[in-house]
């Protein structure tokens, strides 16, 4: 059940980050619609199908489907109130790569996957949603910039592995893993903190 509330805590905020890059971009509702379900399901659906988990987790569970229409329903009556949405897009972007990092490394777990490959996949469930809605909101997806994104899941995936080698209890090391994450990315834009630069 814990596992089965971060997922779905992690669906809703991709869902928002989704329509707001598409009320951004002026889409129609069946454009913001879209958006909202790619990015949402987007990396789940990438990391099913690499572990063979067929059908895909939204096709066996209404859940996630309900969950996403809500949240765009909720996001459009709602979207003077997250009016600024640069603020608001990065916000529900960062705290969905920490909850779906630690989805993808805990599908990564049950399929007895080794450690790098559980990083590996909870980096992909965290990611892959957002690229294809850059992509398709024709922008360069934020993974590929020089901002800190995929490193932050990277290191939060591995500090889980770290306190689980230390026998800290599980939903414990979980939540922590979750906390690395966002406030990596958090402090990393604060702070203007970025990858070199290979073209400077």
């Amino acid at each position: 059940m814990f596992y089965f509330v971060i997922d779905i805590l992690g669906t809703i905020a991709f869902a928002i980050s989704g329509v707001l890059v598409a009320m951004e971009k002026k889409l129609d509702l069946f454009g913001v619609i879209i958006i909202a379900f790619v990015t949402a399901i987007g990396g789940g659906t990438l990391r099913d199908l690499l572990i063979g988990d067929t059908p895909v987790v939204w096709m066996r569970d209404s859940v996630y489907v309900i969950t996403i229409s809500g949240t765009v329903v909720f996001a459009i009556l709602f979207r003077k109130k997250l009016r600024y949405l640069r603020t608001s897009l990065f916000l529900f972007d960062t705290i969905g790569i920490g909850l779906y990092t630690m989805v993808g490394i805990e599908k990564g777990v049950q399929a007895e996957l080794l450690p790098v490959m559980c990083v590996a996949l909870g980096t992909i469930t965290a990611s892959f949603g957002g690229v294809l809605r850059d992509i398709l909101c024709n922008e360069i997806p934020v993974i590929f910039r020089k901002e800190i994104y995929a490193t932050a899941c990277i290191l939060g995936g591995s500090f889980y592995f770290l306190l689980t080698y230390l026998t800290v209890k599980d939903q414990y090391a979980f939540l922590a893993a979750i906390v690395l994450v966002i406030s990596i990315r958090l402090l990393a834009v604060r702070f203007k903190i970025a990858l070199p630069n290979i073209y400077s």
